[in-house]
């Protein structure tokens, strides 16, 4: 277990998180360029927006996007204070929440996904080729495979 990465390792780690920044902060600029909300919303009310009629819980939310349970809680805030989710009482337990989008908030998608779009192309589909984007999607899936086995 104390066997320190390689020189190949440590490049393709930090190749991966740089890219990653460039990439999400191109989107998050591109966004906010056109007066959208952040990422992060669109995160959120993308998942909503695939099970419009039953809602999530904010667990449930939180294990599909990348933000941690405090931030999380404060984003959903935002979002129902800017009318694009609602918050209903989940039938199987009094206390918890379920979350759902509103007409506002798909509203919102559909006006972030022309701008989200063009920048995944533009800095992602246009500088790989076709099998290039498969094989980086094969090897990032058997990352993630393995290190979710790990946990």
């Amino acid at each position: 277990m104390n066997k320190a990465p390689t020189k190949e390792t440590m490049e393709g780690w930090i190749q991966l998180h740089r890219s990653h920044r460039y990439l999400l902060e191109r989107v998050e600029s591109a966004l906010k360029s056109e007066g959208l909300p952040p990422l992060d919303w669109y995160d959120v009310l993308l998942e909503l927006k695939r099970v419009k009629k039953t809602g999530l819980r904010q667990y449930e939310i939180s294990g599909k996007v990348l933000l941690n349970k405090h931030n999380l809680s404060r984003l959903i805030d935002r979002l129902e204070k800017n009318g694009l989710v609602q918050r209903n009482a989940c039938p199987e337990d009094g206390r918890g929440n379920l979350i759902k989008i509103t007409s506002a908030g798909e509203k919102v998608l559909k006006q972030a996904w022309p701008v989200y779009s063009h920048v995944i192309e533009e800095s992602f589909g246009t500088i790989l080729k076709s099998d290039e984007i498969v094989e980086l999607t094969r090897v990032l899936s058997l990352v993630l495979g393995r290190a979710e086995r790990l946990t």
